[in-house]
């Protein structure tokens, strides 16, 4: 009977150690893999139990959540989807997360270690504190002027306020709503694919993550390289390009699109978009010379977020001095961002010194209490200040005087530059207008807001096209709202 006990004993013993190894297995070496699992939805249903938290645009909420009950409880919504996506981007239960959705999720999930006012505590409790909510630089006023302004054509506007670098405004149209792709289902299914197919591209985020050909809105770029490496002393002095400029090496004439281009001065050249003047003006300053302003403003910078990343704008590193005079004019393979071409005016705006560009001004955990917040950062020098007063002079000169017209605001200073892009093939496109301006209160020290609008009027007639009859209207409404605040 004992030898019977014995055995069994034994028995016990060795079922007891197969337990405890294959827990051992199961906790320490397959965890991770298990964890990860996509059959595994423990940590999904943990994440959507609770409601995400906020984005606030100018003290309001422009998220939110509802409550359905299933498996994946709470589902994001947008109250005024189209007008801030280009802003939140979207968070949906099938797709992810985009933007400040993204960038900011741990906070708005709840999973930031900064949330948990006691330490420990939630780890005690197997809990989590509930989301943070995220305070953005977006002014509601100038959101919606730069929306309204495109009116659905394709394009983008982006707005930064010069002295800080906050983001006033960034709209990408046209737009969708993002509370489309919250939940499951077939029908987020077809709306993703129905959003993925669309020829205008709506998911897109044209404002930082498209570029495009800046035309003549970079003169302003090579302008500035040229006054800092001294090649123009005298803004008004004729620089001796005749008309039409034969671009270096090459027997290939450059032409202009206006008259009284020939033997003129930068700051005619500027009021007026002479092409001739500023190819010449680039070729002089050289390689070495424009590839340092240029940096200086942010193109190539492959490292720029505010949170989200920005594509990097593009100047080639290596040209033949024919291909610096064309790239010195904006085309080439010059592309830019809107938000580049925005710390551009921005920079002369602000005495040549840009500052970093942000869209998040702080993170608050729920109530008020702060856990992360963004303070003004010089980004990098662009010009010198003697520089950028002479450039905001000649920008003035557009608007009161030259292509720029359609911007000016009355009692207020304003300065601006126009482009008409050509691209594609043999510039065969359908051109893109551009305006890049700044404006600034009669009564204030310093200008109030930097502008840049890009229009992509596929539906407009080529010979219509310009920066100042189309994109120039959009920046002066998005800088009326500005002055108004």
């Amino acid at each position: 009977m004992i030898r019977y006990i014995r055995r069994a004993a034994w028995l016990c013993c060795a079922l007891l150690v197969a337990l405890l190894v294959n827990a051992a297995r199961l906790q320490v070496v397959q965890s991770d893999a298990l964890g990860k699992s996509p059959a595994n939805r423990r940590s999904d249903i943990a994440r959507y139990a609770e409601p995400r938290g906020n984005i606030i645009v100018g003290g309001r909420s422009v998220t939110g959540s509802k409550d359905t009950g299933q498996q994946l409880r709470f589902e994001r919504t947008y109250p005024e989807g189209p007008l801030y996506a280009p802003v939140t981007g979207f968070s949906s239960q099938t797709y992810g997360t985009t933007l400040i959705e993204n960038a900011q999720d741990r906070a708005l999930a709840g999973t930031d270690p900064l949330l948990r006012a006691i330490p420990l505590w939630h780890d005690i409790s197997r809990g989590r504190p509930p989301g943070g909510d995220v305070i953005t630089t977006i002014e509601p006023s100038m959101q919606r002027a730069a929306f309204a302004g495109l009116g659905g054509k394709r394009g983008a506007v982006a707005a930064l306020e010069p002295s800080t670098g906050r983001i006033l405004a960034l709209v990408s149209s046209p737009s969708y709503d993002p509370g489309v792709l919250s939940g499951t289902g077939t029908a987020v299914t077809a709306a993703w694919d129905r959003l993925q197919s669309a020829a205008t591209r709506p998911l897109v985020n044209r404002a930082i993550r498209q570029t495009y050909p800046p035309g003549s809105a970079f003169k302003i770029v090579t302008a500035a390289a040229a006054l800092d490496a001294g090649v123009v002393t005298d803004v008004d002095a004729p620089l001796g390009t005749p008309d039409p400029f034969l671009l270096p090496g090459t027997r290939t004439r450059l032409p202009n699109a206006v008259r009284g281009c020939g033997d003129t001065s930068l700051a005619h050249a500027l009021q007026w978009s002479c092409n001739t003047v500023m190819a010449d003006v680039g070729a002089r300053v050289g390689l070495t010379g424009i590839l340092a302003t240029v940096r200086a403003f942010g193109f190539n910078d492959r490292d720029l977020h505010i949170p989200s990343a920005v594509t990097p704008s593009n100047f080639d590193t290596r040209m033949s001095p024919d291909q610096l005079a064309l790239s010195s004019i904006g085309q080439f393979n010059t592309t830019a961002t809107p938000l580049q071409m925005a710390m551009v005016a921005a920079a002369v705006a602000h005495g040549g010194e840009v500052m970093r560009p942000h869209l998040v001004d702080r993170v608050v955990a729920r109530g008020t209490r702060a856990i992360s917040r963004t303070h003004p950062m010089p980004y990098q020098r662009a010009m010198k200040p003697t520089t950028a007063r002479r450039l905001q002079e000649l920008m003035v000169r557009v608007v009161e005087d030259g292509t720029g017209a359609n911007a000016a605001i009355p009692g207020a200073l304003v300065g601006g530059k126009t482009g008409t892009a050509q691209h594609g093939l043999d510039n065969s496109g359908t051109p893109y207008a551009w305006f890049i301006s700044w404006a600034q209160r009669e009564d204030a020290f310093q200008p109030a807001v930097a502008v840049a609008v890009v229009v992509e009027d596929a539906e407009a007639v080529r010979g219509h096209i310009s920066g100042g009859g189309s994109a120039a209207p959009i920046a002066r409404a998005v800088m009326e709202a500005a002055l108004r605040k």
